[in-house]
């Protein structure tokens, strides 16, 4: 059995559901008698922001999702996610919740800057190499937003029905080639 299954073992039930949301905007909620600590996060994916409780923590900013896919260069990006990585250091917080690899599939969605590209290969190779300059450095990086969250439109009461081709070709495949590669320590849903 590995330390994780231990102590996942030796969690209570309520331990275990508390896991599933954030002590606040930016803490885990950690579990002392496990030795279970709390970790901190900060939002993404251009910069580290919101690392004392409010949103506008000074950041460097670095380029945005789609400025980064155009480059079609993971050794750059992977440099973009060292310098954030530098940046989570600076702001004594450990996972950064970015990238952002959902598809472009209209250019009027309100989000696209985030994201990389409409293309599944490229969003998931980009997104390794995020993933793989920010961990490099012992920082986390957390994927997101799991899985077709691709509509602005009425985006908090809208359901997206998507056949089960459309859904592995194009809205999990740059997950699956992201997770394969790079291994984050998190994944955001939808």
């Amino acid at each position: 059995m590995s330390h994780i299954d231990d102590l996942i073992a030796k969690m209570t039930l309520e331990e275990k559901i508390s896991m599933l949301a954030g002590a606040d905007l930016w803490h885990s909620v950690g579990i002392p008698r496990l030795g279970i600590p709390q970790f901190k996060t900060t939002d993404g994916p251009n910069g580290a922001r919101g690392a004392w409780g409010s949103m506008s923590t000074p950041s460097v900013a670095t380029p945005v999702g789609i400025a980064l896919g155009a480059t079609w260069n993971p050794d750059l990006v992977e440099k973009v996610g060292n310098v954030l990585a530098d940046e989570l250091e600076a702001k004594s917080a450990h996972i950064l919740l970015a990238p952002t690899v959902n598809i472009h599939r209209t250019p009027i969605a309100g989000r696209n800057f985030e994201c990389y590209s409409e293309d599944p290969f490229l969003s998931g190779m980009i997104a390794s190499a995020y993933i793989k300059g920010i961990q490099d450095k012992g920082k986390g990086a957390c994927i997101k937003h799991f899985v077709a969250n691709d509509q602005e439109f009425e985006r908090f009461s809208m359901s997206s029905e998507v056949d089960e081709r459309t859904l592995r070709e194009i809205y999990l495949e740059p997950f699956r080639l992201a997770i394969r590669k790079s291994k984050p320590w998190a994944v955001m849903s939808a």
